[in-house]
């Protein structure tokens, strides 16, 4: 399958000027273009809390990563289950189901504030990653499917390219009212604990995050109500009569790209957010700055994704976007190797530069991934959103060797080895698409 746009062919050119959009479809793309916004909002958020909850439970820097384990572990446990509550309903009722299970669970911050206890918090992190693995199970197939295959890559990236902003508000929004500034030194925190007033600083700070998820679980709730009175287009699969007619799992085993794919997006979500939940604490360990400057530079981050979407979008329709990810990862696992060797403010701005390069990784490899599976697609999807956990597992093995080394800069070779994965498989997939057999668009 040819996935670059121009050729001298005049039906090159006639697939480059068609609308990424379906013609009078413009208010749905844009309703479901939201949950990309609100769920980069949830994801990014979950960075704050990792620093958060370190100092109001205590925990180590493992520890705090517990809360990116159950956040991403409810995206690996609920995909396939979104997958077939869509194949028997449809993509309108898992993007429900899932604003449903995402709001609850950030309502369900105010009861575990008030038992004052961790695991609370991680139960309510895993319902709300697995409302967020079925907004991602239905909603990055569906926008892929929205209009003429060809435009797929372009299509999905548009749509994510709306995901940064909403991380970068989330970032904005945890370092305001999340983050109180307050930062005790060793001496204070002795005196407060003889003094008995430790503890209810502790649960000061805990307290902290509730009236953001309580808006923010309000807000998810309120939209589900919207976008459940909308009316939706019939997919490939949708309304069939049988079965197969709506995809197996059966037959995804002939298609390998689609497991090079998930592999590569295991690699890519995993080094994505070990890079950003730890970027916080290596600032700690490494310079002086607050936690609120911090988050600044994690804010940055977001800036530099959302930057390299918008600018990287449109460069596919001249380059075939998966020779854009081979680059793009090679040139993240030059950028990891600087914060590993440089650990200090220059390992910090190479962080925050690689997120322009990691921009377009995640629908990038989606989209490619989804490539001519016609009634396939939403369980395909499914396994496409189970490689997030990859998110789960990353960053607890950072933080175990920050702890073991004490150093999180050695830390950061766990995605360093992440987009390793990334680049190769851009590069592999760049090749197969220049295969004469690949030619064919019957099979897109």
């Amino acid at each position: 399958m040819q996935i670059t746009a121009p050729t001298a062919s005049a039906k090159s050119q006639t697939t480059i000027t068609e609308p990424l959009v379906p013609a009078g479809k413009m208010l749905l793309f844009v309703l479901v273009t939201v949950l990309f916004f609100l769920w980069g909002m949830s994801n990014n958020l979950t960075d704050i809390l990792v620093q958060q909850f370190k100092k109001s439970f205590e925990l180590s820097q493992f520890g705090a990563q517990l809360v990116q384990t159950a956040n991403f572990l409810g995206y690996f446990c609920m995909a396939i289950p979104a997958a077939l509550i869509m194949r028997k309903w449809g993509y309108k009722s898992g993007m429900v189901v899932g604003l449903t299970f995402f709001g609850g669970g950030m309502i369900l911050f105010w009861p575990a504030a008030i038992s004052g206890q961790y695991l609370p918090f991680l139960i309510a992190l895993f319902a709300v990653g697995c409302g967020a693995s079925m907004l991602e199970t239905a909603a990055n197939p569906f926008i892929a499917q929205f209009g003429p295959a060809h435009t797929s890559e372009r299509r999905l990236n548009f749509a994510q390219s709306f995901n940064p902003p909403g991380t970068v508000l989330g970032v904005i929004l945890g370092a305001r009212f999340i983050f109180s500034g307050i930062e005790k030194k060793p001496a204070e925190v002795e005196a407060m604990k003889a003094a008995g007033t430790y503890a209810g600083y502790l649960h000061a700070e805990l307290m902290r995050v509730v009236p953001t998820y309580l808006v923010l679980g309000s807000t998810v709730l309120l939209f589900g109500v919207l976008l459940s009175r909308m009316s939706f287009p019939t997919m490939s699969g949708e309304g069939a009569a049988v079965a197969e007619d709506r995809g197996s799992f059966r037959a995804l085993l002939g298609y390998p790209h689609l497991w090079f794919a998930v592999f590569a997006n295991f690699c890519n979500v995993g080094a994505q957010v070990s890079t950003w939940s730890s970027l916080i604490p290596y600032m700690k360990q490494y310079t002086s700055v607050s936690e609120r400057v911090a988050a600044g530079y994690l804010t940055a981050t977001l800036i530099a994704l959302m930057v390299g979407r918008f600018a990287t979008t449109p460069l596919m329709k001249y380059i075939a976007p998966s020779r854009i990810l081979g680059i793009y990862g090679a040139a993240n696992v030059v950028l990891i190797g600087i914060a590993i060797t440089h650990p200090s403010l220059i390992g910090a701005y190479a962080i925050v530069a690689s997120s322009f390069f990691l921009s377009i990784m995640f629908p990038t490899i989606f989209a490619l991934g989804l490539k001519g599976l016609g009634a396939n697609t939403k369980l395909a999807g499914s396994f496409l959103v189970m490689a997030i956990v990859g998110g789960a597992i990353f960053p607890p093995i950072l933080g175990w060797i920050a702890k073991v080394t004490g150093s999180l800069a050695y830390g950061y070779i766990v995605p360093a080895v992440g987009f390793v994965g990334v680049a190769v498989y851009g590069f592999l997939a760049a090749k197969w698409s220049e295969e004469p057999a690949s030619l064919d668009e019957s099979a897109i």
